[in-house]
């Protein structure tokens, strides 16, 4: 394969979603230590702040509340989900830059200097966290049939979550500040019948499954050797458990932002048609990625 069609790690062309996935575990690779340490450091602040909220609920090891505890809970929830897409999107700005070069070598431009990309990720970050933990926290208004409506709450996260999460590789790679890197984000994520939004959300949701998976499997083989004599006991076990999975999920979803912040960008924009000219010449890379 040529130079100029492979010229990095990362397939320079639009790809399926299983090579989406495949691309996303190849960036985290690029820069595992990194980014899985930062999701560790993160992962560790998110169960500092939860840690209260659930002996707020006093929930058990199967994160359930106290039967005079459920706004408790509620809140715990709404917290957890904004947490986490805050997480996500500011992981999200070191994985966007290590993305050029993985996917253009060392033709690919230097990562922006100075504090700008920082800040400015941290702004959209704080923006995706509290769009998404409000619209969780909306299940909680509806009447005492919420059940019945909170597939309307559940369409609002989903598009919110999915929408929102280009957002930092769009201030990383993009060059945008925050207003017009999350406007990019949902514009990029709507095309193609919401491909982005949809496959972001069906990410998320795997990553849950097996987080769930994982945390009450480790949880159920520690009760069979230690019973905790009260739930904050509970509390700092599921803590524990959490944070581990969390530190590798977390830059995970966070590579996948990235991958798919090219992707659609080849896939409605020719991107990957561009930077095959450019390196062919032989020019400068950098106003086509930057400039789109």
């Amino acid at each position: 394969m040529s130079q100029t069609s492979q010229p990095g790690v990362l397939p320079l062309r639009p790809l399926t979603v299983g090579e989406l996935l495949d691309a996303a575990v190849t960036l985290l690779r690029t820069r595992g230590p990194l980014l899985v340490g930062l999701g560790a450091v993160v992962a560790a602040a998110e169960q500092a702040v939860l840690f209260p909220l659930r002996r707020l609920a006093d929930v058990d090891l199967r994160y359930w509340p106290a039967d005079d505890r459920w706004p408790a809970w509620a809140l715990l929830v709404a917290v957890g989900f904004a947490t986490e897409a805050a997480i996500i999107a500011g992981l999200g700005g070191p994985a966007a830059a290590a993305a050029p070069r993985a996917l253009l070598g060392p033709a690919a431009p230097r990562p922006e200097p100075g504090a700008r990309p920082a800040v400015a990720t941290a702004v959209v970050a704080v923006v995706a966290g509290l769009a998404c933990g409000l619209a969780v926290a909306t299940t909680f208004g509806w009447p005492a049939t919420f059940f019945l409506l909170s597939f309307v709450t559940f369409g609002l996260w989903g598009w919110l979550y999915g929408s929102l999460g280009l957002a930092a590789p769009a201030v990383v790679i993009d060059r945008l500040g925050p207003a017009a890197a999350l406007a990019r984000s949902v514009r990029l994520s709507a095309r193609g019948l919401l491909r982005t939004v949809q496959i972001r959300v069906l990410a998320y949701l795997g990553w849950f499954v097996i987080r769930l998976a994982w945390g009450l499997g480790v949880l159920s083989l520690v009760e069979l050797v230690y019973v905790p004599p009260d739930t904050t006991m509970d509390n700092l076990l599921m803590a524990a458990a959490y944070l581990v999975v969390n530190a590798f999920a977390y830059p995970m979803l966070a590579c996948l932002d990235a991958v798919l912040h090219l992707e659609a960008r080849m896939r409605t924009e020719g991107l990957d048609i561009a930077l095959r000219r450019s390196l062919h010449r032989g020019t400068d890379p950098t106003p086509v990625l930057v400039g789109g």
